[in-house]
């Protein structure tokens, strides 16, 4: 026998919830015809949502969805104001919103722009005179973070890429991982020493030391090896995508220099390196040392050639020193990875509000992923500000689902096993709520990988749903800050450009304090809004920016890197 609950009432609030802690659900859009648990509910509760008294008819987890009536099979369901499925099978009012009774279906898109209300601005007079502290480049670019680079143009120079990380990291202060070698030095050390396993068991991680407080050249934030798995055996296109990511790299506002190392027979040549260097800045003037094996005698000549090289180059770069500059000369990529119930209603909202004021400051925002924009496409497509972006975003997105289909896949796959558990049931549930970290601003550009961006605002990048994929491309894109919504956690970082992580609950913040930057959970309990933590999290943008804070994955050292090896990925 259940005990019923009082009856609890709750009115909508589209995209900015400011409920009370005691709502149980959060109906999105007054549209919707499915509602988010706020918290566990149970048969015999009663609540009101939009005049409407609902009861669960069985346990509804915290950040399912709820039916909010009756549906038969076929009838289609809502969330965020748009389609995220129809039902397989029929679903009482109160009923849970599971795999099995829901499939994915998804707002179709013309590709012709629809008249809508002009984008009103958000205020930011309070910043409208801030600055943060960046290195200047010659081409007018501000880097948020100053780094030497190592690449390989073939997987065959991994080894000699691997030679040069052993040679640099630990003697220029580099090294992240040194407390984890310590470790294994005293346990090696005990066993040479015959102590029992039970003894060897006892010995434990010291804490780590303070990061980059020995280093050799305090004006170098590192020295980075984007090592791949690409570079030949592939398609000359693979060849030319990644001779664009990796220029897109050289030439990004946070890198001073590079060492690239070229086997000499690969598909990936240096010649088209350069010549994707020189698209993306044609008065290029950055140090590159280029060093080709096959050129060399042996391998110890090279390495010592390209090592002292790039000591030289590090010494060149270490005179660059932090000045002001006008937040403007940001780039925010905008990322979500291990996403949950609640990222579409704290994180990425809250995420959105800052990439609006980012915008009317006049600073770029990259939003990629571009399976996970499924069934919001006509919302963008209208609020591009031109024809020419609406039909190359169409393009774009309709010829990658069609690559998709074509090998027999598709964008609603894209939900992981942690998605669904957390309930984002559909890929139109997930790109519905993925889709707010853009923020409501124009869209002012669709660029396809890995094309780097010009335009002042709002710009759609197509790349895959994978996190690292996502980031790798975002950065070759030139975005010198990137803030990465969660809700399971995750360990992403990137190279060269700092990557803020955000949870959308605090028992997330709270188990990977070692991961989690900023927490919006104050959200979900109905402390907070979005756009009030967007202020706090712009602020910390700021800090990080300038060097004067750095992100959990900077000083743990996440320097993810995959390039997109194009075909079907999700």
């Amino acid at each position: 026998m259940h005990v019923q609950s009082p009856l609890r009432k709750y009115s909508p609030c589209r995209f900015c919830p400011n409920f009370s802690i005691m709502n149980p659900v959060l109906l999105i859009d007054p549209s919707d015809n499915l509602a988010v648990a706020l918290h566990a509910l149970e048969p015999g509760e009663k609540f009101e949502v939009a005049g409407e008294t609902i009861e669960p008819v069985e346990t509804i987890p915290p950040k399912h969805k709820i039916a909010l009536r009756d549906f038969a099979k076929g009838d289609k369901t809502t969330l965020f104001g748009v389609t995220v499925g129809i039902a397989g099978e029929a679903i009482p009012r109160g009923g849970l919103i599971t795999t099995e009774n829901l499939i994915h279906d998804a707002d179709g898109f013309s590709g012709i722009r629809k008249p809508i209300e002009a984008w009103t601005p958000p205020n930011v007079d309070k910043w409208k005179n801030r600055t943060f502290d960046g290195f200047h480049r010659a081409n007018g670019d501000v880097g948020t973070a100053n780094h030497w680079l190592v690449i390989p143009m073939v997987f065959c120079e991994t080894r000699n890429v691997n030679a040069i990380r052993a040679a640099f990291e630990n003697v220029l202060g580099y090294e992240k991982t040194n407390h984890y070698q310590k470790l294994a030095a005293r346990l090696a050390a005990g066993y040479r020493e015959g102590k029992s396993a039970e003894e060897l068991s006892e010995i434990h991680l010291e804490e780590s030391p303070e990061l980059g407080a020995e280093r050799v050249f305090p004006n170098v934030d590192g020295i980075k090896f984007l090592t791949h798995p690409l570079g030949c055996g592939g398609t000359r296109d693979d060849a030319k995508a990644l001779c664009g990511l990796l220029a897109g790299y050289i030439t990004h506002p946070n890198v001073a220099g590079a060492t690239v190392l070229s086997l000499g027979c690969e598909i990936a040549q240096l010649d088209l390196l350069k010549e994707a260097i020189a698209e993306r800045d044609s008065d290029f003037s950055k140090t590159v040392h280029y060093y080709t094996q096959q050129g060399y005698t042996d391998e110890q000549t090279l390495l010592s050639d390209a090592i002292r090289d790039t000591f030289l180059g590090l010494v060149e770069a270490n005179q660059l020193e932090r000045t002001p500059a006008p937040l403007s000369k940001l780039c925010l990529g905008v990322e979500c990875g291990g996403s949950d119930g609640f990222s579409g209603i704290s994180a990425n909202p809250t995420l959105g509000a800052v990439s609006d004021r980012l915008v009317a400051l006049g600073g770029r925002v990259i939003l990629s992923e571009f399976p996970e924009l499924c069934g919001v496409e006509q919302e963008l497509i209208n609020r591009c500000v031109s024809d020419k972006v609406a039909n190359r975003f169409a393009k774009l997105t309709s010829a990658y689902a069609e690559r998709a289909r074509a090998v027999g896949s598709d964008f609603s796959e894209n939900p992981s096993p942690g998605n669904i558990r957390d309930g984002l049931i559909t890929d139109a549930i997930k790109s519905a709520g993925a889709a707010k970290k853009g923020g409501t601003s124009p869209v002012v550009d669709a660029l396809d990988y890995p094309e780097k961006t010009t335009k002042p605002g709002l710009n759609l990048l197509c790349t895959p749903g994978g996190d690292v994929e996502s980031t790798t491309a975002m950065a070759g894109s030139h975005a010198n800050l990137i803030v990465f919504t969660t809700g399971l956690g995750t360990p992403t970082g990137n190279p060269v450009t700092p990557v803020l992580k955000v949870s959308t609950n605090t028992e997330l913040a709270e188990r990977l304090p070692d991961l989690i930057d900023f927490d919006t959970g104050a959200v979900i309990r109905g402390e907070a809004t979005p756009d009030e933590l967007s202020k706090d999290m712009l602020e910390l943008l700021v800090e990080i920016a300038s060097g004067r804070k750095q992100t959990k994955a900077q000083v743990l050292g996440q320097d993810d890197f995959q390039p997109w090896k194009r075909g079907v990925s999700l």
